[in-house]
């Protein structure tokens, strides 16, 4: 694949750039690969909550891009197939770390290095495979797992079905690969001991053309809700998701804070910010000579409820008073 078919972002720390020697010996250089959102949102100003939060904790231990820090950007903007070729563009770049998340993209790196150190947001990544345990990764990767088990999912259906009680038949928004398996089985079991009968919804990439297109087969199928999955891809197009479930008026469960302020009608969510943040401060250990392999992976443990109350306004939603009091946050 041509260079230019990939969409990179790289700032550089001068006009005159000295040699990549002095360059390791002044000035990290750390690669982001991003499956989904577009490299000009990768910033300490885009992106979203997560990787806003991601930048400023960089900032707070220290490092200052374009100041004391290279960063090299790449987005593969939703396109699977370039997965594997990006993974081996960033390697033979040779930087002295790579950012990046979701399985099939750690997946990737992992064919393309054994040497550099990967942080990564993850699901499941000892289920999946991917490390020898949680608590020692091994190998060169370490960072974060967004899954805490199938129980939040089944927390989240219940959740949905308090909120609106006619839900009979949910829609699962999600990429393939995290549907087919035993995790799409035991989310259908549990939705029907909930009564609630669950379709897949698959985007075959995570592109705008993609999402639009489900959401018209979803229009066909008439489900009474959306249950969202929380890959990568889905979250660089959380304002056209919700736009989309709003105009369907279909309530939506969401797995991000993100996608509530952006529309959607609630989420069970982990703190994505915090996350990115345990994200950054792998980072920081690595460049001062911790190996990625004996970093623990970070799971979460701490869920809030958020509920947008003007969505539930334009969905003719009236909401129980209990679920109202046992959220964490309502957004107006």
């Amino acid at each position: 694949m041509r260079r230019r078919e990939f969409t990179a972002g790289l700032l550089l720390a001068a006009a005159t750039r000295p040699s990549r020697a002095q360059q390791r010996a002044t000035q990290p250089r750390i690669a982001i690969f991003h499956p989904a959102i577009p490299v000009a949102l990768l910033t300490e100003t885009g992106g979203g909550s997560a990787w806003r939060a991601f930048f400023g904790e960089l900032r707070r231990l220290g490092y200052v891009e374009g100041q004391n820090l290279i960063v090299e950007r790449y987005s593969a903007e939703g396109h699977h197939e370039r997965y594997a070729d990006l993974a081996r563009e960033i390697v033979s770049r040779n930087p002295d770390l790579i950012v990046t998340g979701t399985n099939p993209v750690v997946i990737a790196f992992r064919a393309a290095t054994s040497a550099i150190p990967v942080v990564a947001f993850m699901l499941d990544p000892l289920k999946a495979g991917l490390v020898a345990s949680l608590a020692r990764p091994g190998g060169n990767l370490t960072g974060i797992t967004l899954d805490a088990g199938i129980e939040i999912w089944g927390k989240r259906l219940e959740l949905l079905r308090e909120a609106v009680p006619s839900t009979a038949k949910a829609a699962f928004l999600g990429m393939r690969d995290g549907w087919e398996g035993s995790f799409g089985q035991a989310l259908r079991d549990i939705g029907s001991q909930l009564g609630i009968s669950l379709i897949s919804m698959l985007p075959n990439m995570g592109t705008t053309s993609e999402i639009e297109r489900v959401f018209a087969t979803m229009a066909q199928q008439r489900p009474d809700a959306v249950l969202v999955s929380g890959e990568g891809d889905l979250y660089a197009h959380r304002q056209l998701i919700v736009e989309l479930a709003e105009k369907n008026r279909l309530p939506t469960m969401c797995p991000y804070r993100d996608y509530v302020e952006a529309g959607g009608l609630m989420a069970y969510t982990v703190d994505l910010a915090e996350l990115l943040r345990r994200m950054a401060n792998d980072v920081h250990q690595i460049l001062k000579g911790a190996k990625p392999g004996d970093i623990p992976i970070y799971q979460p443990t701490k869920f809030e409820l958020l509920i947008n109350l003007k969505t539930a306004k334009t969905l003719g939603l009236i909401l129980p008073a209990a679920l109202l009091t046992r959220a964490d946050e309502m957004v107006d």
